[in-house]
């Protein structure tokens, strides 16, 4: 039995592999249904290799250490199973993510894509791993490899495409990625993940008001069934925002950003970075820090995840509950002392961005300066694109700004309400 790219799979029928590509269709383009046909495929064929696979992949490409334990089921299946040498690749692969040995793991990946340019599970997997790592050097060279192999008769080509317009954007290559990602929506207009690298297009080149348009034209094949709603709505806050219209950023969170109450933490993720850039702008986001510090609750002691770590600190932080922020800086000191990959984005990364947080919400800005200025340039290895990585640029940005008017009012030492206090502009500029 051969799957859509004319590659051995085992032990499954027919039926099985065709729900099979469902799911993974509906994986590559982001949107909702995959686990239902996969759930099909495992009961029609129980013994069906690449089944199990895919199912463990799903649960491990993920930012919740609780969602990465439940592969370990699916990934024990699997190894029990008979494999072909490709499929086998696959479960080592696996193995490695499960091991947290991301170093092996992209070997292993790398191999995949050198003997089988066509796996385009293995394409997404290493394309998910390098976003979690920031890794966009590979990012980019892993799809340029396998491209000769690929053309618009290939089943999943348009996934191709996408891959390459996010890569090509993380990379500043926008025209790239503009040419490949609006090819993938001509290849398929449902697309959610050719869309979302557009989305990126706009925000790197600054093109705010495009960016709303776009948004508001394509909403129905991004809003609707797909995986990534809340994030496409999150964006749409951003370009409101970069356009100074804070009511609509703010109604945008309230209705479709947090309207759930979404434990997910990819969600928690986009809600604490929009509140953070709401309060960076003189926001007033009213209570809604409590209620997203409350939900961030149960992954303050995952362990598992930088990026977590600081966005759970901003929750915190905008909560002034300064008796978390301490328990969490507490944990990440003692994690960054261990010799894991957590580890060590925990003590490079992650520690002194949290820090550098807390320091801010409580007015040291000084010190906030000090440590976002001494996080090295290899940051994105936090993970990540840059539209998100970007509030410790625009923190430390506005640090400067708030310190320089505290100095420059300390020295002068102008009497509030006098003719020359009125008469210095407001905000001041930025220092140099």
């Amino acid at each position: 039995m051969m799957d859509y790219r004319q590659y051995e799979i085992s032990g499954a029928s027919a039926q099985a592999r065709d729900s099979f590509e469902l799911a993974l269709a509906e994986l590559l383009s982001w949107r909702d249904g995959a686990q239902a046909h996969l759930d099909r495929a495992i009961l029609e064929a129980p013994d069906f290799t690449m089944a199990h696979v895919l199912s463990a992949y799903m649960s491990v490409w993920s930012r919740d250490v609780r969602r990465v334990r439940r592969a370990r089921e699916a990934h024990a299946r699997a190894s029990r199973l008979a494999a072909t040498p490709r499929e086998q690749l696959h479960s080592a692969a696996i193995g490695a993510a499960l091991r947290d040995d991301f170093a092996t793991l992209g070997r292993l990946l790398d191999e995949l894509l050198e003997r089988y340019p066509r796996d385009i599970l293995a394409l997404h997997s290493s394309h998910v791993l390098d976003y979690l790592t920031g890794d966009l050097e590979h990012m980019a060279s892993r799809v340029s490899r396998v491209l000769p192999a690929w053309s618009v008769e290939v089943p999943g080509f348009h996934s191709v495409l996408a891959m390459q317009a996010f890569s090509a954007v993380e990379r500043a290559a926008y025209r790239l990625a503009d040419e490949a990602g609006h090819w993938a929506l001509e290849l398929n207009p449902w697309d959610a993940r050719a869309h979302h690298a557009l989305v990126h297009v706009f925000e790197m080149t600054g093109d705010a008001v495009g960016g709303k348009r776009w948004m508001r034209e394509r909403a129905p094949f991004w809003s609707v069934d797909t995986v990534v709603a809340i994030h496409c709505w999150w964006h749409t806050a951003l370009f409101h925002l970069a356009l100074g219209e804070h009511e609509a950023a703010l109604d945008l969170y309230d209705r479709c950003v947090r309207r759930e109450r979404s434990p997910e933490i990819a969600d928690l993720i986009d809600a604490s970075a929009l509140l953070w850039r709401m309060e960076l702008q003189g926001v007033d986001t009213g209570s809604r820090w409590l209620e997203l510090a409350d939900a961030w609750e149960g992954h303050l002691a995952d362990g598992y995840c930088s990026f977590n770590d600081l966005h759970a600190t901003l929750a915190l932080v905008g909560a002034e509950n300064w008796q978390g922020a301490k328990r969490l800086e507490a944990r990440l000191l003692r994690a960054s002392k261990l010799a894991t990959r957590y580890g060590e984005t925990t003590r490079v990364i992650g520690l002194p961005a949290c820090r550098a947080m807390i320091a801010f919400g409580r007015g040291d800005f000084a010190r906030t300066i000090e440590l976002l200025s001494g996080i090295p340039a290899f940051a994105r290895r936090i993970g990540g694109s840059h539209a998100q990585r970007d509030l410790m640029s625009l923190t430390l940005r506005e640090a400067v700004r708030r310190n320089y008017r505290r100095c420059l009012r300390g020295l002068i030492a102008i009497p509030s309400g006098s003719t020359i206090a009125r008469s210095l502009p407001s905000p001041l500029p930025a220092a140099p």
